[in-house]
């Protein structure tokens, strides 16, 4: 049992919160842990993303723990999550420090949005998550929850409590009577987070940056080595930006990523092994498995070759650095994103068409790419006759005029 706590003022008087839970060992002793200290009823929220796991028994733990039926949520949000999150972002071509594509940062503006749905529907004062207050999920939730509700009380006990190891969560957690499965006991190797776009593993044989991966923490990936020797061939089709179709077969977009995740998976596609900036301020080391996502970002900038203007284009590639930051950081609400989300969107208006890959061992590869709204021009590109398209006379002053500058610059400096 923890020591009572001093809490700040103002935080007193809270009578019911929504606790983001899983069903695993943290959120559950936060659930006990909510209900011990603060002496408020706990209704919890459990979101499919496509985590792959079975969420019905978090609904028999909570239970088991005393919530009402009617206080336990557990919402589908795959759809949602791939249609107004993961394309958005992917229209975008984010990529966190260039490589990272931001798996488990785009789920937590929705589970922070459904949160505070689900507190103003059942009348709750405060929303409570799992976070640790060294990682990035603490800032992402908060802001998320302010930006919805400014005046939400957010419980985070990782920055209260003195529960600062597994085995006094243990502890905590056999003291109450809450049931502990063997694979929690002990130290694990390493943490886990998953959803529909990624998993991500971070933490314990990870830490160390010069250690290689070992293989048993990949988990939605074979080894790009034992992938299968023959390439596999697919297309995707794009409208206005967004994928709808896998191999001519129209799809939802997650049933989409979920077939993409699965020939991800096969051939060995999506690892990354990543020392990144936390926006907290420390460096972290993790390994991200995003088979589909890889795949589908790779087709997206293919249909884009043809069909955006290269001052657009260009444009693009100078605001994604700074869209993928502010996903990064927990500012998915904010005006600046949706700002450059409006500016985005605009420019895949005519972003509709077909990609070609190939996938074989670990790798992805444009073949071919086609659209009604092309401005690729074999007439004007063309190495043959082209019969007066493009007059190669024309370059000489284009290159002068540009030239002028640069050689002003050399008269004077030589």
């Amino acid at each position: 049992m923890t020591d009572q706590i001093k809490r700040p003022t103002g935080e007193a008087g809270i009578n019911r919160v929504v606790l983001a839970y899983s069903g695993g060992l943290d959120t559950s002793v936060i659930l006990k842990w909510l209900q011990t200290e603060y002496g408020c009823e706990v209704v919890t929220f459990t979101a499919d993303l496509g985590q792959g796991e079975e969420l019905e028994p978090a609904r028999a733990k909570a239970e088991l723990m005393g919530i009402k039926p009617e206080h336990i949520f557990i919402d589908d949000l795959r759809e949602e999550f791939v249609k107004d999150y993961v394309f958005p972002m992917m229209r975008a071509n984010a990529l966190y420090e260039g490589l990272y594509l931001l798996g488990t940062s785009i789920a937590r503006p929705l589970i922070a949005k459904r949160q505070i749905e689900i507190a103003k529907l059942v009348g709750a004062d405060a929303v409570s998550h799992g976070a640790t207050g060294k990682g990035n999920d603490q800032v992402r939730f908060e802001l998320g929850y302010y930006a919805l509700n400014p005046d939400i009380k957010v419980i985070a006990p990782w920055r209260e409590w003195d529960l600062t190891s597994r085995t006094k969560l243990i502890e905590f957690a056999e003291s109450h009577q809450i049931p502990v499965s063997k694979d929690k006991r002990g130290e694990a190797p390493f943490s886990t987070d998953a959803n529909l776009l990624h998993t991500s593993s971070e933490g314990k044989v990870l830490e160390d940056p010069w250690d290689e991966v070992p293989d048993y923490v990949y988990s939605r990936t074979v080894n790009p080595e034992d992938a299968p020797d023959q390439p596999e061939v697919i297309t995707i089709d794009f409208e206005r930006g967004d994928g709808v179709a896998l191999n001519g077969e129209a799809c939802s977009p997650a049933t989409l990523l979920a077939k993409l995740n699965d020939l991800g998976r096969k051939h060995g596609i999506g690892r990354l092994d990543l020392v990144e900036n936390r926006f907290v301020g420390m460096k972290s080391r993790g390994m991200y498995e995003t088979p589909g996502g890889t795949i589908y970002a790779l087709a997206h900038r293919g249909i884009e070759q043809i069909t955006l203007d290269r001052g657009a284009a260009h444009l693009k590639d100078e605001l994604a650095p700074r869209y993928a930051e502010l996903v990064y950081n927990g500012f998915w609400f904010s005006p600046e994103r949706e700002m450059l989300q409006a500016a985005v969107d605009h420019s895949q208006e005519k972003v509709t068409g077909t990609v070609r890959l190939k996938l074989y061992k670990g790798n992805v590869i444009v073949t071919g790419r086609k659209s009604p709204h092309s401005l690729y021009s074999e007439k004007v590109v063309t190495f043959e006759d082209d019969q007066g398209a493009y007059d190669q006379r024309d370059a000489a002053g284009f290159i002068k005029l540009n030239a002028l500058r640069l050689r002003l610059l050399g008269r004077r400096d030589r």
